[in-house]
């Protein structure tokens, strides 16, 4: 048995923060201003110009940016609002929370978003909006998803939290379309630590937005206020901004090493890779997607949980995204259960997320295909 004790730890993720940022973030700290200010304009201004002029607002999460771009759409009890069941929990969540009611389709065995088909076919007299997701930057099929909206009069909002630096056509995700959502969590492809941002589409929208991230509150002159709607508390701090800042003018170079790295693994594996081992690997798509998560489906016969194990022996972190959201207990509760979406359930139960992060070498990948191949040979 080989001794993989000697080599260092490989997660799945981690994000790589330059000394010239950890600078940036000292002088915000020593600047006494610590919550919203120059930062979060410079950084609003920087994705505006990136997302061709769009008004862009920056929140302390990529969860409120859906939830308050539902409210925005004028979402609401009695709505419903369509999404697929293979997403983080909280794109599904923010349909619940503004009293919507979630609805979901399927996904397509091959990109794995959302089956355009399967959403077209559940639109019903209720439907007001669609939340597609760009899963693992991978984007849906725009043309089609907004021709389905239009169709039927509904508003899209794009849970794009994975696909900053990811286009359609040779236009970035976020320049066009209507209201799209983008995290900055930790592990994503640019980080704030936590935070994200919402794309809009006029004026009226952003300060609609601008009202629901901090508790309703409009200002005027020197002490006028008023509070006309139920906000929240959302607004990114000077000091995440500071981080993104440091991160967005890295975007083109960590897009690049992404698809380079996507491209090595393709190599490692080979062409008789799925065959050989009846493993899918994810579609080699290297135009649109900025690769923030290389995935493979497990063949049935192995064990996601004990595969995960033996790749640790190997000292290779290896995570998963995402559960089925409709099996979950809230879900069930709601009249959802076992196969109702069966490509959604067999994709979930056996995805696996391999190391892909822009500190990550060839060399670590070749590691990381060795290691997969030992594993799922044994």
């Amino acid at each position: 048995m080989t001794d993989n004790s000697a080599l260092p730890f490989l997660p799945f993720s981690r994000p790589s923060i330059d000394e010239a940022t950890i600078a940036a973030v000292g002088d915000v700290l020593r600047s006494g201003w610590l919550t919203s200010g120059p930062k979060v304009q410079a950084l609003e201004a920087a994705l505006s110009a990136y997302f061709g002029g769009r008004p862009v607002r920056t929140f302390n999460s990529g969860t409120c940016t859906m939830e308050i771009a539902l409210r925005i759409a004028g979402i609401g009890p009695g709505d419903e609002v369509i999404t697929t069941p293979i997403s983080w929990v909280a794109t599904a969540n923010v349909i619940i929370e503004v009293g919507a009611t979630p609805v979901f389709a399927d996904i397509d065995p091959v990109t794995r978003n959302i089956d355009l088909d399967k959403l077209e076919a559940a639109i019903t007299p209720a439907t007001r909006a669609i939340i597609p997701v760009h899963l693992s930057g991978l984007p849906v099929d725009m043309d089609r998803l907004y021709a389905i909206a239009k169709k039927y009069n509904l508003r899209v909002v794009e849970d794009a939290a994975q696909a900053i630096g990811s286009s359609w056509k040779g236009r970035l995700i976020g320049s066009f379309g209507d209201l799209v959502s983008f995290s900055f969590q930790a592990n994503k492809n640019i980080t704030t630590a936590e935070g994200g941002c919402l794309v809009l589409n006029n004026a009226e929208e952003a300060r609609l937005a601008e009202k629901y991230r901090l508790q309703g509150v409009t200002r005027s002159g020197m002490d006028g206020i008023d509070v006309d709607l139920l906000g929240g508390k959302y607004n990114m701090t000077d000091i995440a901004a500071a981080i993104g800042l440091g991160q967005f003018a890295q975007l083109d170079a960590i897009t690049a090493h992404r698809r380079a790295l996507a491209k090595r693994y393709f190599a490692g594996f080979g062409p008789d890779f799925e065959a050989r081992t009846g493993a899918q690997l994810p579609l080699a798509e290297f135009d649109n997607t900025n690769w923030h998560l290389f995935q493979i489906i497990l063949p049935e016969h192995v064990k996601r949980a004990e595969f995960m194990a033996e790749m640790m022996q190997h000292n290779i972190g290896i995570g998963f995204h995402y559960a089925p959201i409709h099996l979950f207990t809230l879900y069930r509760e709601r009249g959802f259960g076992p196969g109702m979406f069966p490509v959604a359930e067999r994709v979930g139960r056996q995805t696996v997320s391999l190391p892909m992060f822009y500190a990550l070498t060839e060399a670590d990948v070749d590691r990381t295909v060795a290691a997969i191949k030992s594993v799922l040979s044994a």
